[in-house]
Protein backbone atom coordinates (compact mmCIF):
# COMPACT_ATOMS: atom_id res chain seq x y z
CA UNK A 1 0.00 0.00 0.00
CA UNK A 2 1.20 3.48 -0.93
CA UNK A 3 1.11 5.88 2.04
CA UNK A 4 0.28 9.99 0.83
CA UNK A 5 -0.96 12.80 2.73
CA UNK A 6 -4.30 13.59 2.03
CA UNK A 7 -7.34 16.06 3.37
CA UNK A 8 -9.92 13.98 5.57
CA UNK A 9 -12.81 15.96 3.86
CA UNK A 10 -11.38 13.93 0.80
CA UNK A 11 -12.00 10.03 2.24
CA UNK A 12 -15.53 8.94 2.21
CA UNK A 13 -17.86 8.83 4.58
CA UNK A 14 -19.09 6.15 6.16
CA UNK A 15 -22.01 4.82 4.66
CA UNK A 16 -23.56 2.95 7.52
CA UNK A 17 -25.16 5.35 9.82
CA UNK A 18 -24.69 3.65 12.58
CA UNK A 19 -24.05 -0.21 14.03
CA UNK A 20 -26.61 -0.05 16.64
CA UNK A 21 -29.83 -2.24 16.25
CA UNK A 22 -33.23 -0.64 16.21
CA UNK A 23 -34.73 1.59 17.35
CA UNK A 24 -31.14 2.86 18.38
CA UNK A 25 -29.72 3.58 15.22
CA UNK A 26 -32.18 6.24 14.36
CA UNK A 27 -30.83 8.47 17.00
CA UNK A 28 -27.63 8.92 15.22
CA UNK A 29 -29.29 11.17 12.46
CA UNK A 30 -26.95 14.40 11.54
CA UNK A 31 -24.23 12.48 12.29
CA UNK A 32 -21.27 12.06 9.58
CA UNK A 33 -18.22 9.79 10.30
CA UNK A 34 -14.59 9.32 8.07
CA UNK A 35 -13.32 6.33 9.11
CA UNK A 36 -9.47 7.75 8.55
CA UNK A 37 -7.70 5.10 10.51
CA UNK A 38 -9.05 2.29 8.03
CA UNK A 39 -8.90 3.87 5.31
CA UNK A 40 -4.94 3.84 6.04
CA UNK A 41 -5.57 0.06 6.82
CA UNK A 42 -4.41 0.61 11.20
CA UNK A 43 -5.08 -2.01 12.40
CA UNK A 44 -4.03 -1.40 16.29
CA UNK A 45 -6.23 1.45 17.00
CA UNK A 46 -9.23 3.83 15.15
CA UNK A 47 -9.19 6.88 14.18
CA UNK A 48 -12.57 8.92 13.10
CA UNK A 49 -13.36 12.36 12.16
CA UNK A 50 -16.76 13.10 13.36
CA UNK A 51 -19.27 15.84 11.63
CA UNK A 52 -22.31 16.50 14.25
CA UNK A 53 -25.34 18.53 12.90
CA UNK A 54 -26.90 20.80 15.78
CA UNK A 55 -28.85 18.87 17.99
CA UNK A 56 -27.11 15.02 17.01
CA UNK A 57 -25.31 13.05 19.06
CA UNK A 58 -22.03 10.97 19.10
CA UNK A 59 -23.33 8.21 20.49
CA UNK A 60 -25.31 6.56 22.94
CA UNK A 61 -24.19 7.17 26.58
CA UNK A 62 -21.82 4.22 26.77
CA UNK A 63 -18.46 3.05 28.53
CA UNK A 64 -15.97 0.68 27.45
CA UNK A 65 -14.60 -2.68 28.97
CA UNK A 66 -11.44 -2.32 27.48
CA UNK A 67 -11.17 0.23 25.04
CA UNK A 68 -9.53 3.86 26.13
CA UNK A 69 -10.47 6.22 23.91
CA UNK A 70 -9.85 10.09 23.03
CA UNK A 71 -11.93 12.97 21.43
CA UNK A 72 -10.73 16.21 20.30
CA UNK A 73 -12.51 19.34 18.90
CA UNK A 74 -11.48 20.55 15.32
CA UNK A 75 -14.34 22.82 15.20
CA UNK A 76 -17.22 23.81 17.36
CA UNK A 77 -18.81 23.36 20.47
CA UNK A 78 -19.91 20.20 22.35
CA UNK A 79 -21.29 19.61 25.61
CA UNK A 80 -19.81 16.83 26.71
CA UNK A 81 -21.71 14.04 29.13
CA UNK A 82 -19.50 12.52 31.74
CA UNK A 83 -21.28 10.72 34.27
CA UNK A 84 -22.96 13.27 36.13
CA UNK A 85 -21.79 16.25 34.74
CA UNK A 86 -21.55 18.66 31.66
CA UNK A 87 -18.81 20.14 29.97
CA UNK A 88 -18.64 22.72 27.52
CA UNK A 89 -15.88 21.72 24.81
CA UNK A 90 -14.69 24.27 22.25
CA UNK A 91 -12.25 24.28 19.42
CA UNK A 92 -9.02 22.78 20.77
CA UNK A 93 -10.34 21.00 23.27
CA UNK A 94 -9.65 17.98 24.59
CA UNK A 95 -10.63 14.53 26.60
CA UNK A 96 -9.52 11.24 27.26
CA UNK A 97 -11.72 8.11 28.62
CA UNK A 98 -10.00 5.47 29.97
CA UNK A 99 -11.62 1.50 30.00
CA UNK A 100 -12.82 0.37 32.84
CA UNK A 101 -13.48 3.01 34.89
CA UNK A 102 -17.50 2.58 34.67
CA UNK A 103 -18.02 6.38 33.86
CA UNK A 104 -20.29 6.61 30.83
CA UNK A 105 -19.84 9.39 28.22
CA UNK A 106 -21.71 10.85 25.34
CA UNK A 107 -20.92 14.30 22.88
CA UNK A 108 -23.72 16.36 22.03
CA UNK A 109 -24.45 19.01 19.43
CA UNK A 110 -26.34 22.31 21.17
CA UNK A 111 -24.92 24.87 19.43
CA UNK A 112 -26.70 26.04 16.02
CA UNK A 113 -23.12 25.61 14.10
CA UNK A 114 -21.78 22.08 13.19
CA UNK A 115 -19.15 20.27 15.58
CA UNK A 116 -16.20 18.48 13.94
CA UNK A 117 -13.88 16.33 16.01
CA UNK A 118 -11.55 13.17 16.17
CA UNK A 119 -11.80 10.07 18.10
CA UNK A 120 -9.31 7.84 18.27
CA UNK A 121 -9.82 4.45 20.07
CA UNK A 122 -7.83 1.05 20.50
CA UNK A 123 -9.15 -2.02 19.06
CA UNK A 124 -8.68 -4.29 22.15
CA UNK A 125 -10.24 -7.80 22.11
CA UNK A 126 -12.93 -8.91 23.97
CA UNK A 127 -14.34 -5.30 24.59
CA UNK A 128 -17.84 -4.85 26.15
CA UNK A 129 -19.87 -1.59 25.82
CA UNK A 130 -22.05 -1.03 28.67
CA UNK A 131 -25.20 1.90 27.83
CA UNK A 132 -26.35 2.67 31.07
CA UNK A 133 -29.45 5.11 29.84
CA UNK A 134 -30.77 2.23 27.68
CA UNK A 135 -31.49 -1.32 27.75
CA UNK A 136 -28.59 -2.16 25.26
CA UNK A 137 -25.17 -3.65 25.88
CA UNK A 138 -22.46 -4.69 22.99
CA UNK A 139 -19.57 -7.24 22.66
CA UNK A 140 -16.56 -7.72 20.39
CA UNK A 141 -16.48 -11.55 19.05
CA UNK A 142 -13.77 -12.95 18.38
CA UNK A 143 -13.41 -11.29 14.57
CA UNK A 144 -13.97 -7.72 15.81
CA UNK A 145 -17.09 -7.53 15.19
CA UNK A 146 -19.98 -5.83 17.60
CA UNK A 147 -23.13 -7.87 18.55
CA UNK A 148 -25.54 -6.17 20.38
CA UNK A 149 -27.99 -7.67 22.89
CA UNK A 150 -30.56 -6.50 25.79
CA UNK A 151 -28.61 -5.87 29.17
CA UNK A 152 -30.61 -9.32 29.70
CA UNK A 153 -28.46 -11.07 27.17
CA UNK A 154 -31.28 -11.67 24.60
CA UNK A 155 -30.66 -10.87 21.20
CA UNK A 156 -32.04 -7.63 19.17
Amino acid sequence: MTVQPMNSNNIPEQTQKSLYPSPFNELMQGRIKRKLGDFFGLSNFGVNQTSLAPGAVSALNHMHSKQDEFIFIISGQATLVYGEHTYTMQTGDCCGFKAGEGVGHQLINNSNDELVYLEIGDRSQGDKVTYPDDDLQANMDNKGKWVFSHKDGTAY
